[in-house]
């Protein structure tokens, strides 16, 4: 299995976090080794009322439950948006080996844009990081939530609303 094809997983967890209403991220967490898809999840923060419910995070923590250990090394995220601050602090502390994302986000990324967290020297495990894996689609698809959005006034959708 190669990066593609498991941002294109990726990919399709984000459609599913859109058609909740939610931004569309979608992420993985993978073991290289093996290749097995340890945890897959999208976006949440409006559905479980959770601003931390990022999709990155939510992987985050659906792995470690799963393999028993908040230590996620040597493990590999996959993600279809660069990381933001909380997100990137979150997984140097996971101590995940190797992230792989999507579009850049000029505008709330941290890994090769704002505070630029894995470089920085309050980071305490630097993962490898691999960018703009199928970044047109997964950019796309963040264009196509915000563009329908504006359409329909901007409102942010309520859980149950």
């Amino acid at each position: 299995m190669n990066d593609e094809h498991y941002m294109r997983q990726c990919i399709a967890q984000a459609q599913a976090a859109s058609a909740r209403g939610e931004v569309p991220v979608g992420a993985l967490i993978v073991d290289p080794a093996s290749g097995d898809i340890i945890a897959r999840t999208g976006n949440a923060p409006i559905g479980i009322c959770d601003p931390t419910a990022h999709a990155e995070i939510l992987a985050l923590r659906d792995a470690a439950y799963k393999i028993d250990n908040y230590r996620l090394s040597g493990l590999t995220l996959y993600v279809t948006l660069e990381p933001c601050t909380m997100c990137a602090g979150a997984i140097s502390n996971a101590r995940i080996a190797r992230v792989v994302y999507g579009a850049s986000d000029p505008k709330g990324g941290a890994v090769e844009n704002g505070v630029q967290f894995f470089s920085s020297k309050s980071c305490h495990s630097k993962p490898e990081v691999t960018s703009g894996v199928l970044a047109d689609v997964c950019g796309q698809l963040l264009k196509d939530f915000f563009k329908a959005r504006r359409k329909r006034g901007g409102e942010v959708r309520q859980r149950g609303k």
